[in-house]
């Protein structure tokens, strides 16, 4: 295997590249991703209530996490375009008095993988909710974005252990 081969977006000469994948078969790929928001009980509470003073902070923040999975590409240097098919974002309260969890689900039907979309909304999510809660709440942190699954192309399926 050449080096090539390990640094997919490297060529030869150690230079960034975009991967080709125009000769991959497209086939159906999903993507399902988690960040979680860390706040003030009190702020959850607010949250929770839909009585945040910028306005409805969970419907803002869904859109601006669909947005950002449809533009992955012109935010990630080496991420090819795809042709989102379908694209959820969805909120719920953890078990305990301080955190939000954020999960979001990409599909495409293409020649490379919705990883980077399914992270990137909810990344973009969460920054939107610290955004609309900033002036209950300047100490919430985004922790944990992680990739929980993916199905789909060449290296198959992907279930994040718990």
């Amino acid at each position: 295997m050449s080096r090539e081969d390990d640094l997919t977006h490297l060529d030869r000469d150690g230079q960034a590249r975009m991967v080709d994948v125009g000769e991959k078969n497209e086939s159906v790929r999903e993507a399902r991703a988690r960040a979680t928001l860390r706040m003030k009980p009190e702020t959850r509470r607010v949250l929770l209530s839909g009585n945040v003073p910028k306005g409805d902070a969970l419907a803002t923040a869904r859109i601006a996490g669909i947005q950002a999975a449809k533009r992955t590409s012109q935010l990630i240097p080496l991420c090819h375009p795809i042709a989102i098919t379908g694209c959820q974002v969805a909120f719920e309260p953890a078990g305990d008095e301080e955190r939000f969890v954020i999960e979001a689900s990409v599909r495409c039907a293409d020649r490379t993988g919705v990883e980077m979309e399914a992270l990137t909304a909810v990344t973009v999510a969460a920054l939107t909710l610290y955004d609309m809660l900033k002036a209950i709440d300047r100490g919430m942190a985004i922790e944990e974005v992680v990739l929980l699954e993916k199905h789909g192309g060449r290296s198959g399926h992907y279930q994040r252990e718990s």
